[in-house]
């Protein structure tokens, strides 16, 4: 027997319409009938079809782990390990602007010469004009020469750049919603299902990304503002910059082997 054939026996078997096994498993209808007629395009991927077939599987009183294996056999085989860089890496990675202070230094330097200059310029002038003695006449140049040696203006303070504002992270599932979180090295902070009803947070002082895969089933809240995430219920990625910007983009296609990994 199939796939889609074996769920469906043991589903009659217990007793149990589609409308009750979506209600117990939080997967559409449409989707559960799909599976049973070996149909699995509405599952959005091969890490959802797997744990789509897990949760109706152990709804039904079935093993589900010789269902995975066969619908491994059947699509390609097991997920190869991906590096948690690879998959959460922004699609756009953010960039942060700094603002560039001018440089006093070299402004200070330039108004002194002008100054020096206009004064050469007006003593020269004075001396070649009089009608005094040579010596006269040299004696402003003299002063004028001795002055017109600029003064080292004083260093400047190096700007300081202020330390990045804490992430604060507040999510609550609404559906069964699996969560990955990194920060910026790729170092993973949480990776797991956030079951339906529970509430997770965290609040970390870098840049981290966000993967959630069932995004319209969650509230989230980041540094206490609510994010929209979107109405369908396809995988995406937040990013959130020290500058605390959120920036959403759909995350990469191959993830669901990291996803499927960390559920086995």
């Amino acid at each position: 027997m199939s796939i889609g054939d074996t769920l469906a026996e043991a589903r009659r078997q217990s007793g149990l319409t589609v409308t009750q096994v979506s209600e117990r498993t939080r997967i559409r209808e449409t989707i559960i009938r799909g599976i049973e007629q070996n149909d699995f395009s509405a599952c959005g991927g091969d890490f959802y079809a797997r744990g789509h077939i897990r949760s109706i599987a152990s709804v039904v009183g079935l093993d589900p782990e010789p269902l995975i294996q066969e619908y491994d056999q059947a699509h390609g085989g097991a997920p190869q390990p991906t590096r948690a860089a690879d998959v959460f890496e922004p699609a756009a990675p953010l960039r942060i602007k700094e603002r560039r202070s001018l440089n006093w230094s070299v402004a200070m330097i330039l108004a002194l010469l002008v100054v020096v200059g206009y004064g050469v310029y007006h003593f020269v002038s004075a001396g070649s004009g009089s009608s005094g003695t040579p010596a006269a006449a040299i004696a402003p140049r003299a002063t004028a020469t001795h002055s017109a040696a600029p003064k080292p203006a004083a260093p400047s303070p190096t700007p300081t750049v202020s330390a990045p504002s804490d992430v604060v992270i507040q999510l609550s599932a609404v559906e069964d919603c699996w969560v990955f979180l990194t920060n910026d090295k790729g170092d993973t902070i949480y990776s797991g299902v956030v079951p339906a009803g529970s509430t997770q947070s965290w609040k970390e002082t870098q840049a981290v990304n966000l993967r959630l895969g069932n995004p319209s089933g969650v509230d989230l809240t980041i540094n206490g503002k609510k994010q929209s995430t979107g109405a369908d219920q396809q995988p995406v990625t937040l990013s959130v910059g020290p500058a605390q910007k959120v920036q959403i983009s759909p995350s990469p296609a191959g993830s669901a082997g990291l996803a499927s990994g960390a559920q086995g």
